[in-house]
């Protein structure tokens, strides 16, 4: 029997990807999360198919009999924000790096086949040269940035010293459904969902040309399970991107021509640790992987407009 692990399955990505899992027909899918950031209700309809343990992936005697002989484990369990990782960077740290270390070292002693890591593109900083490529040297402005980099940094040690394979994907700003609006520190998209449904402008943080390779979680999820299977690419980290770029100001716009409003965005001053443009080269993913994005943005936007919409704030 197959058995799968994800940490952070009630997040965003993480309660996407075990709807993927059983989508694929998992037998067996554990998730383990603390409730920091997720949500037990992003599994709600899933709840009796799965095993959910509400526990912390710093604590190693906690997760370690879980993750023991585990086909593949998902590691998304993180603090996934550059602004808080400023404001108050100790629990990011703790989480980012000591979580992420103490999953390795519990899947390495518990024989598990493989651990995908949920890596990030804000590990490349800003580089004057576009797409961003996995050969680039890493220049994190964040210290957010710095942890998901030194979880990639584990996972190759791991995969060379303790015969663990991993592979790291390296997200670029994900978007989709269960996107958690409620925070500041929230994804842009997710707070542009609500401010448009509840037609009001939105802040910009700097003059809206910055750009993003927004990724439909659904790409996200199938990149996973292709990474989960791949042979010869552990230890390796790839792009996790759709090759595209679009600036705030265009996905506000969309968003207005969608609905049918006219609402100008408000403009506040640039945020510490964000970066300018983003776009992946998935060159790489597309061929050691064999990944093939299937949502253009404009698609995955109208997606996720439409759960907003159906899944009005409490």
């Amino acid at each position: 029997m197959s058995k799968y692990v994800v940490t952070g399955g009630a997040g965003f990505i993480g309660s996407a990807l075990v709807r993927g899992l059983l989508r694929e027909g998992a037998s067996k899918v554990v998730v383990i999360d603390n409730l920091l950031t997720g949500h037990a209700e992003n599994l709600d309809e899933v709840r009796p198919s799965i095993e959910l343990h509400q526990i912390d992936i710093r604590d190693y005697d906690a997760i370690a009999p879980i993750l023991r002989g585990a086909d593949v484990v998902f590691h998304e369990a993180a603090i996934p924000s550059v602004p808080r990782s400023i404001q108050d960077p100790v629990p990011s740290h703790q989480v980012n790096i000591d979580g992420t270390f103490q999953v390795l070292r519990a899947a390495a002693a518990g024989k598990v086949g493989r651990v995908v890591y949920a890596a990030s593109s804000s590990a490349y900083g800003d580089t004057a040269v576009l797409p961003k490529v996995e050969t680039m040297s890493p220049r994190p402005k964040s210290p957010y940035a710095l942890q998901k980099l030194a979880g990639e940094y584990y996972c190759n040690i791991f995969a060379q010293c303790f015969g663990l394979e991993t592979v790291a994907l390296r997200y670029f700003n994900v978007f989709g459904p269960r996107q958690d609006p409620s925070s500041q520190y929230s994804g842009v998209l997710s707070l542009f969902m609500r401010a448009i449904l509840e037609r009001r402008s939105p802040t910009i943080y700097g003059d809206g040309e910055q750009s993003r390779d927004f990724t439909y979680v659904d790409d996200v999820v199938a990149l996973n399970l292709k990474a989960a299977r791949a042979g010869g690419v552990s230890g390796r980290m790839f792009n996790g991107g759709n090759g595209g770029r679009i600036t705030l100001n265009r996905a506000w716009a969309l968003l207005q021509q969608f609905e049918g409003v006219e609402l100008p965005a408000v403009y506040g001053p640039p945020r510490p640790g964000d970066v300018r443009d983003s776009q992946a080269d998935t060159s790489a993913a597309c061929t050691e992987l064999g990944h093939r994005p299937q949502f253009t943005f404009e698609q995955g936007l109208r997606l996720t407009l439409e759960w907003f919409r159906a899944h009005p704030r409490k």
